[in-house]
């Protein structure tokens, strides 16, 4: 079963060839950088995601949604946020960093990080 991926050509250096990156790994890259924020909790998915992590496998793309245009990116992150972190100042790290994150790694400009906060996840009781 093939899978629906979008490729981007981010180099072309003529005689060695061309660098392309899959819209899966810049949402991968936005994903892992988004969850290191302090106050993340996790990323929130759909029903197939949640599935997928209870069967074991890993989605590191969760929760994200990637559209690349002309070099410019607009992402969009749905996050699980902690009990007690001020919603607001985590979101906006969350954009920083997201932003931060893409653009260096890949040399894509980022022009919009949309972060809905789907939950509020309480502390785990031991």
């Amino acid at each position: 079963m093939a899978e629906d991926r979008n490729i981007y050509k981010i180099h072309d250096n003529g005689s060695l060839g061309e660098v392309q990156i899959a819209d899966e790994v810049v949402a991968i890259i936005a994903g892992l950088a988004a969850t290191e924020v302090d106050g993340v909790g996790s990323m929130a998915g759909n029903i197939t995601n949640e599935l997928v992590g209870k069967l074991g496998m890993k989605n590191l793309s969760k929760g994200v949604k990637v559209d690349v245009l002309e070099d410019v990116v607009c992402v969009d992150l749905a996050l699980n946020i902690e009990y007690g972190f001020n919603i607001l100042e985590t979101s906006k790290k969350v954009q920083e960093r997201v932003k931060s994150a893409i653009e260096n790694m890949t040399g894509l400009n980022v022009s919009d990080v949309n972060v809905r906060i789907a939950s509020v996840e309480m502390e785990k009781t031991k």
